[in-house]
């Protein structure tokens, strides 16, 4: 057990450059919220489900981190300063890093209808902050979400999906696939997804103006000499 402890803080230490011993991460309230849902969810699974409850609520009010007891969670589970939702039916998989005020919602919150409702999220998949993942689907290995994007569709492995609603980057995979991306949110200009959108826009805007210019230049009438004359004059030969 120490050993699978001193792993799992040895990667929270790879992924997060702020602490400087392993007794640091040890007061990170992700830690302890992964910790009491081992309980809860053990609990969950003996279907002692008041109790699993109760460690949840205890949980919640110590980190701020909600996770239901029936969500399932794989090894290295980071949550990096927490204010998150995870719901019942959640699927983390190995080594997956997700940042403060992300929510992995459901659907049908009304209709009475259970069943899988919550995302899965495969390995080494980040989650930047403020994303909102909804509904069941799956984000592939390895995948990004960038900060405040909404996910509502299923993610290719290894791809970064940024915006409102979510789309994949035009970063090549391979770029951003090898490496650990904080916030899971490219910082160069390639990482925009609607900026070349906005950019072809721009140049047809200018060629309509220029269009609409010379229309305007050809309807007006000559400016001559006879129009600026003064009544009663004649205009000379």
């Amino acid at each position: 057990m120490f050993a699978k402890l001193t792993a799992y803080l040895d990667s929270i230490m790879a992924r997060d450059p702020a602490p400087r011993s392993r007794w640091e991460v040890m007061l990170y309230p992700g830690v302890w919220a992964v910790g009491f849902h081992r309980v809860s969810h053990w609990l969950f699974e003996a279907r002692l489900y008041f109790l699993a409850r109760a460690v949840n609520h205890f949980s919640r009010f110590l980190t701020a981190i909600d996770i239901h007891p029936g969500a399932r969670i794989g090894r290295n589970f980071f949550i990096d300063h927490g204010f998150t939702v995870i719901g019942e039916t959640c699927e983390i998989g190995d080594n997956v890093t997700i940042y403060q005020n992300v929510t992995m919602g459901g659907t049908n919150p009304t209709s009475g209808v259970g069943g899988k409702r919550h995302p899965t999220l495969s390995d080494e998949v980040i989650v930047g902050s403020g994303a909102q993942v909804i509904g069941p689907i799956i984000v592939g290995k390895r995948a990004r979400i960038g900060a405040n994007a909404v996910v509502l569709e299923d993610v290719p492995d290894g791809t970064t999906m940024v915006g409102l609603k979510a789309r994949p980057t035009t970063v090549p995979m391979r770029e951003w696939f090898a490496e650990f991306t904080p916030y899971a949110t490219p910082c160069d200009d390639n990482g925009e997804v609607r900026t070349d959108c906005i950019e072809r826009m721009e140049r047809e805007l200018a060629l309509l103006r220029a269009e609409l210019a010379e229309l305007r230049a050809m309807r007006e009438p000559p400016v001559t000499e006879q129009a600026h004359a003064r009544p009663g004059e004649e205009q000379p030969n």
